[in-house]
């Protein structure tokens, strides 16, 4: 992948489109917020995977994420919080904790910034 500085940050070309990247969020994604987007986007799709192979059925998966940065430390992300909010009728919370294991176990994006960033992920289920 090829970032190229533009005069508001960087962009890169995606085979999606253009992937425009701007510390000041204002032209474009900040990267506080791609890291975030990466690891919640991963878990959720290695979620939705695990569901689907158990033969769980849900309705809808929503992901809340919240950051906490250390300002004293170059502003660096010391903790992503992922509350996963599952709409399903049958899915009990015993299932959703081993779901919710496997999930980060398996999570490529997790697994690589575990060791840096405290990773936790909160669940609730939606009848």
């Amino acid at each position: 992948m090829l970032f190229q500085m533009k005069e508001t940050g960087f962009a890169a070309e995606t085979e999606y489109g253009e992937l425009q990247i701007d510390n000041g969020g204002e032209h474009g994604f900040r990267p506080c917020e791609l890291l975030t987007a990466s690891i919640a986007v991963c878990s959720g799709g290695i979620m939705r995977a695990i569901l689907d192979k158990k033969r769980i059925s849900y309705e809808d998966l929503s992901i809340q994420a919240e950051v906490e940065r250390n300002e004293v430390e170059a502003n660096r992300i010391t903790r992503i919080h992922l509350h996963f909010v599952v709409k399903a009728e049958q899915l009990t919370a015993a299932q959703m904790e081993k779901v919710m294991a496997w999930t980060f176990k398996n999570c490529s994006m997790v697994q690589s910034v575990k060791e840096s960033i405290q990773i936790e992920e909160t669940f609730e289920i939606v009848k």
